[in-house]
């Protein structure tokens, strides 16, 4: 696997440069500057550079060039200064980290610090975050806490995505893309007006498609598996009636056919970290799963309604959202020989540990419906103020079918509700204050219904019927923020920020599949500090923004994956802590050259004495924590679980005017410093200075409005570490192969 010393790749891209910020810059009379970026990081509409809160913002070509061989939303990792995403889901359940918090569980009513917002909805269940990116604005990163504006489960932050919108103008685009491994993808929109000054609309589609690329070496079948096939499509209308009041209805729909992660065998060897002999990217050694596939069918339907008053607006977002996935996999990526060997070759298979064959199936319908009701003022005086109600319900149905235990039913159902109040005071021309408070309530239910009657083990007399009982859990919570903003001059400010939140509180079914008890946690509470410094330099072709944040997490809930069960058990710990900094730059160095670069440190660590988890199953991997009496070993003290110590990222933009046009050449590379993929810390699962890096080289045509370019993702062939399955045997996976294509878009 190939890779490089972090040290040398951070001093010699921050020798050329700095930041993950927009990448759009002016020129006008031979003078250079960054445009503006706005963002709606406090529900307003507010210059990046005068909102106190930490924020990073990607749009335009950045956006385009990491999506462009029609990757998923777990593509945003590391992109911006401390966000990582992952999944042991595929595409269909990502997972977010912000600062180092994020939550490793990967069960269908998993819940998750990081919220994800699109359109101004939550999307809550972790396949409802992963709608595919198509046809976006803008991306905002918003870190945590944000317990005031947008609610609970937002302690470690906020990634939220702005879709484009239907104007008057008729407009569109199309974008069609081919490359390797099959990569067939079309972007398309079109929007316009339907009736003038009164209804405009918008629609857009998206369609990708991988062929099949990995074969399975036990079958002897060739291209099995790896590919899929995504479509999706958005229609909105914005009706505008009178001045001062409109209407935007909106309606997607996406569906997904694919494989699901493939878990690949014995991969790590006990006692050394980093990928063995056993790995091979285009193939593996599956005798169950029917090749890993996955479907997801989604819908959302969201109405916003705007009304303009003399002195306040009144705004009510509607939204339902619901979504049915599949996925089956072979998780012990291996396959069980008439002798009792294995395939790959790495662990003996030992009967009276192993089960023959580990494949499970999860199937989830999850619906959502929300309302959100505010009152905002609209006046220009020092005072400006917000207030509001939220309302959410849901419901998923869970079916968990394990190949020796069988099939587990489960139902479980969340109700939220909140008022919030924020109000923004400018004290003079230098200082501004904001405050704001959030009431929560959540209730939390789980309803168990057949267990296992159709499994193997119930028919040997291994397991039994259980007869469980109804789970019901609640919390009430304040949440609330302070913050001050302090302008040095008209180019730079400093601010500080005080806040609070909280993740209320998780019910896991999980474990129940496998003869277990469910498990609960409760709520964790956020007291979060930040101070930070924002400037546009270099009369304005130069902006920074850096960051420095502590937070005290009380009763921080975590997960506890694996052992010899292969479990998956919610649990508390006392207390966790975090502390670090982000630093986004971007600097237009010429008219032809932008660079732009971003830099993210966050220390975590577990404080509770005595804390201990399962090891890995089988004795299969070398904890370096100590022992209890008990045989676990104690997390007191240790990082929190996948969260990147540092994260960096950096790209160039180089152009060359010619005739009807310009030339450009862009690169992107991203790199992911030491992280710790389990609670306990391991020698085997730990990764430290993995990479990626894209390039792009294209042609715009500004008189015919259209682009040619060829692009390139992972371009050195990175083989990194994803994640990993510790239960019999070392089971890993890993991120997508090289590709390269060809895409031509035309606006109109």
């Amino acid at each position: 696997m190939s890779k490089i010393r972090s040290n040398t790749l951070l001093k010699t891209l921050l020798a050329g440069a700095v930041a993950a910020s927009a990448t759009s810059m002016v020129q006008a009379q031979n003078d250079v500057w960054l445009e503006e970026v706005v963002v709606t990081a406090q529900k307003r509409a507010q210059s990046l550079q005068d909102v106190p809160i930490s924020v990073a913002t990607l749009s335009g070509e950045r956006m385009d060039a990491i999506f462009s061989d029609g990757s998923d939303i777990r593509a945003l990792g590391v992109r911006v200064p401390g966000l990582y995403a992952e999944s042991s889901n595929g595409r269909a359940s990502p997972r977010f980290y912000i600062r180092g918090l994020g939550n490793a569980d990967f069960d269908l009513a998993a819940s998750q610090p990081v919220s994800i917002i699109m359109d101004e909805v939550v999307m809550e269940n972790v396949v409802l975050k992963s709608f595919p990116l198509f046809d976006v604005s803008q991306v905002e990163v918003i870190r945590g806490p944000q317990g005031t504006l947008f609610g609970r489960n937002t302690t470690a932050g906020i990634v939220k995505f702005d879709t484009e919108k239907p104007t008057e103008e008729t407009e569109g685009f199309a974008k069609v893309t081919m490359g390797s491994l099959g990569t067939k993808n079309l972007e398309a929109a079109i929007g316009g007006s339907l009736v003038e000054n009164v209804l405009t609309a918008r629609v857009s589609v998206l369609s990708q498609n991988r062929d099949d690329w990995v074969d399975n070496g036990y079958t002897g079948e060739n291209n099995a598996m790896g590919g899929f096939e995504e479509k999706a499509f958005r229609a909105q209308a914005l009706w505008t009636p009178t001045d001062n009041f409109s209407a935007l209805l909106s309606y997607q729909e996406r569906e997904l056919d694919g494989t699901s992660t493939l878990f690949r065998g014995s991969v790590f060897t006990k006692g050394q970290n980093g990928l063995n002999s056993n790995f091979d990217r285009d193939k593996v050694y599956f005798d169950g799963g029917n090749n890993n596939p996955q479907g997801v069918d989604g819908s959302g339907t969201n109405l916003k309604l705007i009304w303009d008053l003399e002195n306040f607006t009144v705004t009510s977002i509607t939204s339902f959202q619901d979504a049915v996935s599949s996925s089956l996999g072979d998780i012990d990526g291996r396959a069980i020989l008439d002798d009792g060997s294995t395939v790959p070759q790495a662990i003996p298979f030992d009967p009276d540990k192993d089960s023959a064959n580990f494949v499970t199936q999860d199937e989830a319908d999850a619906e959502q419906f929300t309302q959100e009701i505010r009152i905002s003022s609209n006046n220009d005086g020092a005072m400006n103020w917000q207030a509001g109600g939220f309302y959410y319900d849901s419901e998923l149905e869970a079916t968990i079918t394990d190949g020796f235990f069988g099939a587990t039913t489960f139902t479980q159902e969340n109700t939220t509700w909140a008022l919030f109040a924020q109000a923004t005071y400018d004290v003079n021309d230098q200082l501004t204050l904001t405050g704001g408070i959030r009431y929560t309530d959540d209730e939390k239910s789980l309803y168990i219904g057949d267990q296992n009657v159709d499994g193997f083990a119930v028919v040997i007399g291994f397991a039994t019927i259980q007869d469980y009982e109804d789970v019901n859990v609640s919390d009430d919570q304040m949440s609330w923020e302070f913050s001050a903003n302090y302008t040095l001059d008209d180019d730079s400010s400093v601010y500080a920020r005080v806040a609070n939140g909280f993740r209320a509180q998780s019910i896991q079914a999980r474990d129940v599949a496998f003869e277990g008890l469910p498990s609960v946690a409760d709520s964790e509470t956020i007291n979060s500090f930040e101070v930070g410094y924002k400037a546009d330099l270099l009369e304005g072709r130069s902006r920074v923004n850096i960051g420095a944040f502590y937070y005290v997490i009380d009763d921080i809930q975590l997960t506890a994956i694996g052992g010899a069960n292969n479990g998956n058990s919610l649990l508390n710990a006392d207390e966790g802590v975090g502390y670090g900094l982000e630093v986004d730059l971007e600097f237009a160095v010429t008219e032809r050259l932008l660079l732009t670069a971003g830099y993210s440190y966050a220390k975590t660590e577990l404080n509770e004495s005595g804390l201990a988890t399962d090891p890995c199953g089988s004795e299969t991997c070398t904890p370096t924590d100590p022992y209890n009496a008990d045989g676990n070993v104690i997390i007191d003290g240790n990082p929190f679980q996948t969260a990147p110590e540092t994260t960096f990222n950096f790209s160039a933009r180089y152009s060359l005017p010619v005739e009807s046009g310009e030339v450009y050449f862009y690169t992107d590379w991203a790199l992911q410093g030491e992280t710790n993929m389990a609670l306990y810390e391991t020698i085997e699962f730990q990764t430290d200075n993995q990479f990626e890096g894209g390039l792009r080289l294209g042609f715009i045509n500004t008189e015919s409005n259209y682009e040619l370019a060829v692009f390139g993702r992972n371009i050195t062939d990175e083989e990194n570490i994803k994640g990993f399955v510790d239960f019999t045997n070392n089971t890993g996976f890993v991120n997508d192969p090289s590709t390269w294509g060809v895409d031509f878009r035309v606006d109109f």
